[in-house]
C-alpha cells in the first residue's frame, strides 16, 4: 500500500512539474503590465485584445490550422494504405522501407527543411504553403503510419477473411471491418501528428514569408526583437484553443476509446 501512495505522489509530483511552465504562461498572460512578470501584477485581457486585433497573428494561426489539418488528411490517406500493406504482406525490403518512412521521427527536420528548399527551387516550389505542406506531410506521417500499424492483428485478418467468405468485396471490407478495429490508432495518430505539425518551427522556417507564417515561426521571429506579454497571450490562445480540441474529442468521440482498443 506504501508503494502505491508513493508512485502515485511522485505521479502527480511530475505532472505538477509538466503542467507548471503551461501555469506561468497562462498567468503571464493576463498581466497588466508591460513586460513578462509572474505573479501577474494585475489583470487584465489587453494583451489578448492585441493578439486578436493584430491580422499578422490572425494570419498565422490560420495558416498553422489550415496547414496542420491538412498535412494530417494527406498523412492519413498515405499513411493508412502503407500500413496496411506492411502488415499484410511480406516482401524484399520491408525492413528498410519501414525504417525510411520512420526516418523523420529521428531525422533533424532543420536538415529536412532545408533539403526541402534546395530541391523546391528546382520546381518553383519555394516560400509557399505546397512546400509547407510537403514538408509537414512527411515529418508527421510516421506517427500516423507507427500508431495504425499495431492495429493489424492476426485476429483481425480473421475476420477480414470472414467477411470476404461473406460476400463483402475489398472496400465494404475495409470500411465495414478494418476501419473500426483501427479507429484508435488513427485518432491517437492524428492528434500527435496534428500537434507535430502546428508546433513545428524549424522546417517551416526555411519557407514562411512575411505574408505567409506559421504561429510558431512568427513567435520565434518576435522573440529576436521585443519580450512583451503578447508573446503569452498567444501562447495561451494555442493552449485554449488544444483544450477545446481536447473537450470536443471526448464529448463527440470519447477518449477512453483510446484505452479500450489498444
Amino acid at each position: 500500500m506504501s508503494t502505491r501512495w508513493l508512485v502515485t505522489l511522485a505521479s502527480w509530483a511530475i505532472l505538477g512539474y509538466l503542467l507548471l511552465p503551461i501555469l506561468v504562461i497562462m498567468g503571464t498572460s493576463f498581466t497588466s503590465s508591460s513586460f513578462l512578470a509572474f505573479p501577474p501584477q494585475g489583470w487584465s485581457l489587453d494583451w489578448y485584445r492585441q493578439v486578436l486585433n493584430d491580422p499578422s497573428y490572425m494570419a498565422a494561426f490560420t495558416t498553422s490550422s489550415l496547414l496542420a489539418l491538412t498535412a494530417t488528411v494527406i498523412a492519413l490517406l498515405l499513411s493508412i494504405p502503407a500500413a496496411l500493406a506492411l502488415a499484410r504482406y511480406e516482401f524484399f525490403g520491408k525492413g528498410a522501407l519501414l525504417a525510411a518512412l520512420s526516418s523523420p521521427l529521428v531525422f533533424p527536420h532543420i536538415v529536412l527543411g532545408a533539403a526541402l528548399l534546395q530541391f523546391g527551387g528546382y520546381f518553383g516550389l519555394t516560400r509557399s504553403f505546397l512546400a509547407l505542406l510537403i514538408g509537414h506531410t512527411i515529418i508527421i506521417s510516421p506517427f500516423i503510419l507507427r500508431s495504425v500499424l499495431p492495429m493489424f492483428t492476426p485476429e483481425q485478418r480473421t475476420l477480414e477473411d470472414a467477411s470476404n467468405d461473406l460476400g463483402g468485396t475489398s472496400w465494404v471490407t475495409f470500411f465495414l471491418v478494418v476501419l473500426p478495429r483501427i479507429r484508435a490508432g488513427i485518432i491517437s495518430g492524428s492528434i500527435f501528428a496534428f500537434i507535430a505539425s502546428w508546433i513545428n518551427v524549424e522546417l517551416s522556417i526555411f519557407n514562411t514569408t512575411p505574408a505567409l507564417n506559421t504561429i510558431p515561426v512568427k513567435l520565434f521571429n518576435y522573440v529576436q526583437y521585443s519580450v512583451d506579454p503578447t508573446i503569452a497571450a498567444a501562447c495561451g490562445a494555442t493552449i485554449g484553443v488544444v483544450v477545446i480540441v481536447i473537450v470536443l474529442l471526448d464529448l463527440f468521440i470519447g477518449l477512453d476509446f483510446l484505452d479500450t482498443h489498444k
